[in-house]
């Protein structure tokens, strides 16, 4: 029986508010921004990934290594500064690039771990002064207060190749007494860092590249707050990033998190973050690098960021002589383009309530906007059927309209909460991403545990997505490529509980996916939900092959007909699965489709 009351009471009790509460004032600007541009350029970039014909010696192909993995003599890596084209390089093409590309802060190597500073430090001889009279900081710092952009300089203050008592990975053979590291410390980190944060204006982050936690690394956490502690003193309003070998929950006082190379979110947080990622793969130039990714990959990176209270800050490496590689400029450029007309739905925008992959079109956004609430669906794949189903918002919108139209023309629709179908157009304006926005009076409340209808308009019930999802069952992750699916085993009796809201009542057919490699047939699946018990037993799948000729042969997941369920009404419903396996024999359980 459907227990309308007690689903309205469920939905009271499931209501989540996940705001970007845990952020500090120093960093409300961070995340109002969202999006930003990293600069990797140094004497690497005149190698481009090569040393005297030799490729680069590690398959990952970070250019800006090829100091270390080539071993390269000091004063030869010195002399790549004899292929830069300094009547060409100017620093302000990169930050106008970065202000075309709709980026709100940019970030660039002073130093990298080659020890090679790009100002003109009276610390240490192995500067960019030293050699030329060049300092690119200075005019870095120039160009973004000119363009209004805010300036973050990355200072790798872990890793120094150069300096006789910076961390080279090499001493983990040969070793380094504390007090030598603390020379290198003390004698070019400190003072280096001081000279950044004192010469050139307001710098708006620090950007540290320690990847590893300072207790598994020769820094220790009294150098680590000593160089924290000189950063709030001289430039109070300077972020500081978890890569300084500090995490959040460690201190409170580190102002965002920085995810692995190319990571993107997985969860919403409540603090802020970044993914530092490449639009290629190796971050210094490279001359054969060719896995450019597409514009349409980065903007799905940059929503899906957001959509989890995240940033996202994407780099370019320039070559020797200043120029952009074309398919970097020309995804910036594309992206800007976008994000003229849909920046609204990424500035400043944050993560709604609902689970991030609630939906199989793409991503939502929101912000309060004035006194209207928005919420910005992001469509990857627009529907072929013209319809684009929202489930889990409780709340009539008082428009909807395509973020592209600047008439704001309203899109026809219709909402039974916590359900809302909206009659979309023949042709999606972007063909990126298509935005949709619902105004409301206020900000809605949500139903998170609840299965979306699908853009096919089924409902795929999964472990992960059930009721009380906080208490995830256990779940086996797919194997084999793939080609072995992800899945819970059972071995005793087991039950799984949906909710679901039916739209459109009538007989929807019910398909269950498992895998049994047991001999009996005696186990038995059991569905029940609204005055209707289905029950069928469980019967063997077999094997597969899951790649020709590779002796790859794998137990074979299957769809089976179970039966069908007649919806009377539009309404939520409780769908539970029993799966009672016979004789100690487990089953792999998969998934229920209904349609």
């Amino acid at each position: 029986m459907k227990k309308t009351l007690l689903a309205f009471l469920l939905l009271l009790l499931s209501l989540h508010i996940f705001a970007q509460r845990n952020t500090n004032e120093r960093a409300r600007w961070f995340t109002d921004a969202r999006f930003g541009m990293f600069i990797h350029w140094g004497l690497y970039s005149a190698a481009e990934g090569f040393w005297k014909g030799e490729k680069l010696r590690h398959n990952n192909d970070y250019a800006e290594w090829i100091y270390y993995r080539n071993q390269i003599n000091r004063d030869e890596y010195v002399s790549l500064l004899d292929r830069f084209d300094w009547d060409d390089i100017d620093p302000e093409e990169w930050v106008v690039l970065a202000k075309k590309a709709g980026m709100k802060y940019v970030t660039i190597t002073a130093k990298h771990h080659d020890g090679f500073a790009l100002w003109n430090s009276k610390v240490s001889d192995y500067d960019l002064g030293n050699y030329t009279d060049r300092d690119i900081i200075k005019e870095m710092a120039a160009a973004c207060k000119k363009h209004e952009l805010k300036l973050g300089l990355y200072y790798s203050h872990w890793v120094d190749w150069e300096h006789p008592y910076g961390w080279s990975h090499e001493r983990e053979i040969y070793g380094i007494a504390p007090a030598e590291y603390d020379r290198y410390w003390q004698e070019k980190v400190i003072l280096q860092v001081r000279e950044l944060l004192t010469n050139y204006g307001d710098i708006s982050l620090m950007w540290f590249d320690m990847w590893i936690n300072h207790s598994k690394a020769v820094v220790t956490k009294r150098q680590l707050l000593q160089l924290k502690s000189m950063i709030r003193e001289l430039q109070p309003n300077c972020l500081v990033n978890s890569r300084l070998g500090l995490s959040i929950e460690e201190d409170p006082d580190i102002d965002f998190k920085t995810l692995g190379d190319n990571q993107l979110g997985s969860q919403k947080e409540d603090f802020p973050w970044q993914s530092p990622a490449t639009v290629a793969h190796s971050w210094g130039f490279h001359s054969s690098d060719t896995q450019w990714k597409s514009t349409s990959t980065l903007l799905k990176s940059l929503i899906g960021n957001v959509s989890l209270n995240g940033n996202f800050m994407l780099n370019i490496g320039p070559r020797s002589n200043g120029d952009v590689p074309f398919e970097i400029s020309q995804r910036l450029l594309e992206m800007g383009d976008w994000l003229k007309v849909n920046g609204e739905s990424v500035y400043g925008s944050e993560a709604f309530d609902l689970d991030a992959d609630q939906h199989d079109w793409g991503k939502i956004t929101c912000k309060q906007d004035g006194d209207r609430f928005k919420l910005y669906l992001h469509v990857y794949n627009w529907p072929l059927n013209k319809k684009l189903y929202l489930t889990g918002v409780n709340g009539i919108p008082e428009k909807v309209y395509l973020l592209a139209d600047k008439e704001k023309s309203s899109l026809s629709f219709k909402n039974v909460s916590p359900f809302t179908s909206i009659d979309l157009p023949n042709d999606q304006p972007d063909p990126y991403v298509s935005v949709i926005v619902l105004e409301y009076k206020q900000r809605p409340t949500s139903i998170n545990d609840i299965v979306a209808k699908t853009t096919d308009g089924g409902y795929s019930l999964q472990p992960g997505n059930q009721i009380n999802r906080l208490n995830k069952t256990e779940t086996t992750p797919a194997s084999k490529y793939g080609t072995i699916p992800e899945h819970v085993t059972v071995e005793t009796a087991q039950s799984f509980k949906w909710k679901v809201y039916i739209d459109e009542p009538g007989t929807k057919t019910v398909d269950v996916s498992c895998s049994f490699q047991g001999k009996s047939d005696s186990g038995k699946f059991t569905i029940l939900t609204y005055k209707t018990e289905l029950s069928n037993r469980i019967t063997g799948t077999g094997l597969t092959v899951g790649e020709p000729n590779e002796n790859w042969h794998i137990e074979r997941f299957a769809a089976g007909r179970i039966g069908a369920i007649n919806f009377l009404e539009p309404g939520l419903y409780d769908i539970e699965l029993r799966i009672e396996p016979d004789n100690n024999e487990p089953v792999k359980f998969q998934w229920i489709w209904i349609q």
